[in-house]
């Protein structure tokens, strides 16, 4: 080992640097980022990029943390939204069911227009019918249109105050929710006055109504993100609602689209649920059963199944890709 003058050790070949002013390299190492469960240590050079790092299920732990930390920002949300809904108006409560009014009178109108051609009578249980599926279908409704706008509606604080975005379509999904508690409760009570009793097949409708939910809720996720990054996807919405209630079974009935077209409506998630309830309320059957009607078998109980597939994979799908989307909000703002 040599020196040069300055007295800074110099390496000289064929020796080792055994200066005891080196520092090793060990702790450098052991400064590498640990993780949160105690798990063994991570050095740099053999750590995948943090892009990398990210998995499904780490995802779906930080959203439902998030979450349970922001349920006062989502019940304010939510109370915000109702307030405004029915801030001044002249209405009130009753516009929540102005909505489902209007789909049973537009059913009533298309069944006796059909009944007068074959030469049929428009019955209770036929409007019972279009009763028990109008307030669902007027949630979804409300659901696609508030959650698509969620985002969009409240760009002053998607830029410029941070908190999990994912509040925003969530609490405009309770608000909804809101109305529909409202319509359901009417709706229950104008039952016995078209003949409509209790009877144990009651038990499947807040099966139902969940499932309902949380596609719903998966759809507001989605769009709203996608309604960010593309502003068209509102318009595209606005059609499919326009004329998504004549391919579901909403003012007619799944048999009512014969055999092929029974079962091309049922392929929309929503159908099942809506023929589900109308099965269930109105006609007291078992959805574990199969249905005919018209000489056809138009009910299936892997129908549930399918709805259920949609609802509980679409939710994880649309709020990991919400989640993963979230970074770039404010840039794509």
């Amino acid at each position: 080992m040599a020196r040069s003058s300055a007295g800074t050790p110099r390496y000289s070949p064929g020796r080792e640097l055994t200066s005891t002013t080196a520092t090793p390299a060990e702790p450098i190492f052991e400064r590498a980022e640990k993780q949160r469960d105690g798990a063994a240590v991570r050095h740099p050079e053999t750590a995948p990029p943090p892009e990398l790092r990210r998995s499904i299920l780490g995802d779906f732990r930080t959203i439902v943390r998030e979450m349970r930390q922001s349920r006062d920002l989502i019940h304010q949300l939510a109370l915000r939204d109702i307030r405004i809904r029915y801030k001044q108006a002249v209405f009130g409560f009753a516009w929540a069911l102005l909505i489902p009014a209007a789909v049973i009178l537009a059913g009533m109108t298309v069944r006796a227009a059909f009944a007068y051609a074959s030469g049929h009578k428009v019955d209770f249980p036929q409007i019972a019918g279009m009763a028990v599926k109008a307030v669902p279908w007027a949630f979804f409704v409300g659901c696609m249109n508030g959650g698509t706008s969620s985002l969009i509606g409240n760009i002053s604080l998607v830029t410029k105050v941070y908190f999990p975005r994912e509040v925003l379509p969530l609490g405009s999904v309770l608000a909804q929710t809101f109305d529909s508690v409202i319509g359901l409760t009417i709706l229950a009570a104008v039952f016995p006055l078209l003949g409509i009793r209790a009877s144990p097949q009651l038990l499947w409708v807040p099966v139902l109504l969940a499932l309902l939910w949380i596609f719903s809720l998966a759809c507001a996720l989605f769009l709203s993100c996608a309604n960010l990054f593309f502003r068209d996807v509102k318009y595209l919405v606005q059609v499919f609602l326009t004329f998504g209630i004549f391919v579901t079974p909403v003012i007619l009935d799944a048999p009512a689209y014969g055999v092929k077209g029974s079962r091309i409506a049922m392929l929309n998630p929503v159908a099942p649920i809506l023929e589900g309830l109308r099965l269930s309320v109105v006609q007291h059957h078992n959805l574990l059963d199969p249905m005919m009607s018209q000489g056809f078998l138009f009910w299936r109980p892997w129908y549930l199944l399918y709805s259920a597939t949609w609802a509980i994979g679409g939710l994880f799908a649309a709020a990991l890709i919400f989640h993963r989307s979230e970074q770039r909000f404010a840039e794509i703002v």
